[in-house]
């Protein structure tokens, strides 16, 4: 990483990328692969980002989105394949094919091996400048036609200056990023009312499939990461404190709300990740500012309980790269000026997705009966009308035609 005098000249690069997750690598990566010189900042380690627990699963057309950009040979020499899911309530399990459906499947590759997939990627074999740990950064006269980025520089401590056309901000909701956006920016929010107690379990997954515990004491989650690695999920009150759950309370209510006839016991391990996540989400509009362009959770948040999130920051990146691509080759700016609305539309969709199946796996819990019949409706319905499998598994696979 080579550190700048802040005596001299500002830099000056065509983007500046703020965040290297996901979004704004992929970015970086379609600039570079067009030949075009972008810096990214990122206020942590490249070890820290290349490890930090995040999603896994990732919709079959954002891993051809990746593979047609060059950025997917490890992921599917790696990655597995899910052409199923279980729901187990009422006693019973109930598998759903969505992959004899439809013909698409879900890939499940830890978004850390993503991310260092893609910083190697982008750093190492497509030399594309990167600073890390970086602080304080700030971004200038983002409307104007010569907006800039400050930072300090995690190396020498010094003051840097990078001039640019634009910036793209991908660095999260309490990223800076967020904190420039005018009061006329209209954020949407919706709480769940409800928590997750999200766990990482050094223990391989009991089953083949992704499975969802529909159950009167709350809703449970089991989702494969690595064979030595699996997610589960368990609804708990928002806000609670996960030391209130115990090594032995989390597996007995594990047990009890995965559990269904005829299943095997779920494999135990030791927990090496343990937080409470409360469910809400939130969709910036519009997701453009002056040159200030967000991508990923910058611009929007899909709780976890339909697995949205990455697969959302890989279509921002998609739309933004090329479009940055295309304009800053003067071959056609309308993919910028389209670029808010052209994301939103998949986002809502996707957040209305999110909206029908949180009903799904908390009606049974809320304590109310009519909420618990009109679940129950849900699912039956889910497996017994093929009109209903087959409006489901579009809106979970994210093939429709258009959005």
């Amino acid at each position: 990483m080579t550190s700048h005098s802040n005596s001299g000249a500002p830099r000056r690069f065509p983007v500046v990328i703020v965040g290297a997750g996901p979004a704004g690598l992929t970015v970086g990566n379609i600039l570079r692969a067009a030949g075009v010189d972008c810096l990214v900042l990122e206020a942590e380690t490249r070890a820290f980002i290349e490890q930090r627990p995040r999603a896994g699963v990732i919709e079959e057309w954002a891993v051809r989105g990746l593979q047609r950009r060059g950025l997917a040979d490890t992921l599917l020499a790696r990655a597995q394949l899910h052409t199923e899911c279980e729901f187990r309530f009422a006693g019973e399990r109930f598998r759903f094919g969505y992959g004899e459906l439809t013909g698409q499947h879900h890939f499940v590759y830890p978004q850390p091996l993503l991310v260092t997939d893609l910083v190697h990627e982008y750093a190492d074999a497509r030399g594309g400048e990167i600073r890390f740990g970086v602080q304080d950064v700030r971004l200038h006269d983002l409307e104007t036609s010569r907006p800039s980025v400050s930072y300090t520089d995690a190396d020498t401590g010094e003051r840097q200056l990078v001039e640019c056309e634009f910036v793209a901000g991908c660095d999260g909701a309490r990223g800076v990023s967020r904190t420039v956006l005018p009061e006329t920016t209209h954020i949407a929010r919706h709480d769940y009312g409800i928590g997750w107690l999200a766990l990482l379990a050094e223990a391989p997954p009991s089953s083949d499939c992704v499975l969802f515990g529909i159950h009167p004491n709350g809703f449970a989650g089991h989702m494969a990461r690595s064979p030595e690695v699996t997610r589960y999920y368990l609804e708990c009150p928002p806000g609670d404190d996960p030391e209130n759950w115990s090594h032995d309370r989390i597996w007995a209510e594990l047990h009890q709300r995965l559990g269904a006839d005829g299943t095997p016991p779920l494999t135990e391990g030791p927990l090496i990740e343990k937080r409470v996540l409360d469910m809400h989400n939130y969709v910036v509009e519009p997701m453009t500012y002056g040159r200030l362009f967000l991508a990923g959770d910058s611009a929007h948040l899909t709780a976890p309980i339909a697995a949205k999130g990455m697969n959302l920051a890989l279509h921002d990146a998609f739309l933004l790269g090329d479009a940055l691509v295309a304009h800053l080759g003067k071959d056609d700016g309308s993919g910028l000026d389209g670029y808010s609305e052209a994301c939103l539309r998949r986002v809502w969709d996707y957040q209305e997705f999110s909206q029908w199946l949180s009903e799904v796996y908390h009606g049974t819990s809320s304590g109310d009966e009519y909420r618990a019949g009109t679940t129950f409706a849900r699912l039956r319905r889910l497996f017994t009308s093929p009109a209903a499998a087959a409006a489901f598994a579009e809106q979970y696979l994210g093939t429709a035609a258009a959005y």
